[in-house]
């Protein structure tokens, strides 16, 4: 259990991989049950999920906190009922997450923007696909009008730009996305974008 407690209406970036760097998902039905359980344990009186990504081992959420027992009453428990239902399928017992789910605070508006760009690019970069819009299992498509889900809100980030197109420019321009992006996001480098504003994360 995650000791340090989250701030209502603080927005953070929350994230989990498998123990021993193994994989959480299995068939297509596990990542589905896993947005299913998502959206069951992160109704709006808990918190607005504003993107996700899932891959292989690892997850990452973008959620604006509403309630301060968040990491108590919808974490917890969706990380609980998703490993006995992994454990169940594979016929296994113990740990499926290495620990308590992480959780790092967003502290602007930038931030977010280059946060939600970083996580929709993370099949991109891990190979997986040749262009975000190809992966099933995160908020892009919804970003950008291909899918009309109602998990993600993609608001907060989209207020930004213009236009969906806009931000699909922006996640798809010239910058590599194996350059390391969550690392200068949590290493307090100055990044700048085209649309005009520069953010030092502390």
């Amino acid at each position: 259990m995650r000791k340090e407690p989250l701030v209502a209406g603080a927005t953070y970036h929350v994230y989990n991989r498998g123990v021993n760097y193994n994989d959480i998902f299995y068939t297509r039905a596990n990542w589905l049950f896993f947005l299913s359980r998502l959206r069951t344990y992160c109704p709006a009186e808990m918190g607005t999920i504003i993107a996700y990504c899932l891959m292989p081992n690892h997850y990452h959420l973008i959620i604006q906190v509403a309630a301060a027992n968040f990491g108590l009453e919808a974490m917890q428990p969706l990380m609980v009922s998703y490993t006995k239902a992994i454990n169940n399928q594979e016929g296994r017992v113990g740990a499926v997450f290495q620990g308590p789910f992480q959780a790092r605070g967003v502290k602007s508006d930038g931030d977010l923007v280059h946060l939600s760009r970083y996580i929709h690019l993370n099949p991109v970069a891990a190979g997986f696909v040749a262009a975000p819009e190809d992966w099933e299992f995160s908020s892009y498509r919804d970003y950008v009008g291909l899918r009309a889900g109602t998990l993600p809100q993609p608001a907060a980030v989209l207020q930004h730009f213009p236009s969906p197109a806009a931000y699909a420019e922006y996640v798809r321009g010239p910058a590599d996305p194996r350059a390391g992006l969550l690392a200068s996001l949590l290493e307090g480098q100055t990044l700048k974008t085209r649309f005009g504003w520069s953010t030092s994360v502390k």
